[in-house]
Order: structure tokens, then C-alpha cells, then sequence
């Protein structure tokens, strides 16, 4: 019994840390590779320093990765398949309900689950 406890307080801490949505568009915006803060924020139209800030959050919890280049920082998801699952999750969203079309999670759903333009796969 104290095993299912300690998982589950850990899966908790895992889905509250998760429970932002700009870090859950950095984790999608991570799942093609390794970008800057200015990349990211670019991609999401964010300020770089509330990049830097959930990025900060992300690292302290393992989720990503940091790369120095000079003076450049670079990350990527330290277990890409988290992107996978976030886009799994998807289903449970009751966003057609709420938005009164599913237009919504379907344009969201084909975006994150994209490839790469630039790899061949």
C-alpha cells in the first residue's frame, strides 16, 4: 500500500506541473527537437523571460534538458514520449462540448502531431 502512495503522489506532482498551458505548448513546441528560448517564445508568441521561467521549472523537474552554445541555451524534452501522451490525453477533453464545435481540438491534435518538415521520417 505505501508504494500506490508514493506513485501516486508523484503522478500528482507530475500532472500539476503539467497543469499550465503555456508549459504544455513548450512541451509540443519540444517534441521536434531541440530549440532556444527565443525559438520557443517565437513559436508561441511568449515572452522569452516567461519562457525562461516555466523552461526553469521543467529542468528543476527533469522534464527537459539544457544545452549551453556560447551563450546560448538550447532544450529539449529529456522523454519525448511525454509529447506523445499529452496528445493521447486529448480524447478526455471536453473541448467540443465547450466550444460548441470540434474544430478546435482537431486542428490542435493535427498541429502537435505533425512531423517535422524539416526531418525525413
Amino acid at each position: 500500500m505505501p508504494s500506490r502512495l508514493i506513485v501516486s503522489r508523484e503522478v500528482a506532482d507530475l500532472l500539476k506541473l503539467l497543469a499550465h498551458p503555456d508549459r504544455l505548448r513548450m512541451i509540443e513546441e519540444l517534441r521536434l527537437g531541440e530549440k532556444d528560448v527565443t525559438g520557443i517564445a517565437d513559436a508561441l508568441t511568449l515572452p522569452a523571460t516567461r519562457v525562461s521561467q516555466h523552461l526553469a521549472q521543467l529542468r528543476a523537474h527533469r522534464l527537459v534538458d539544457e544545452r549551453r552554445a556560447g551563450r546560448s541555451h538550447f532544450y529539449r524534452l529529456s522523454q519525448p514520449q511525454l509529447a506523445g501522451w499529452i496528445l493521447d490525453a486529448l480524447p478526455f477533453v471536453d473541448v467540443r462540448n465547450r466550444l460548441d464545435e470540434g474544430e478546435h481540438i482537431d486542428s490542435v491534435r493535427a498541429l502537435w502531431s505533425a512531423q517535422d518538415p524539416n526531418t525525413s521520417h
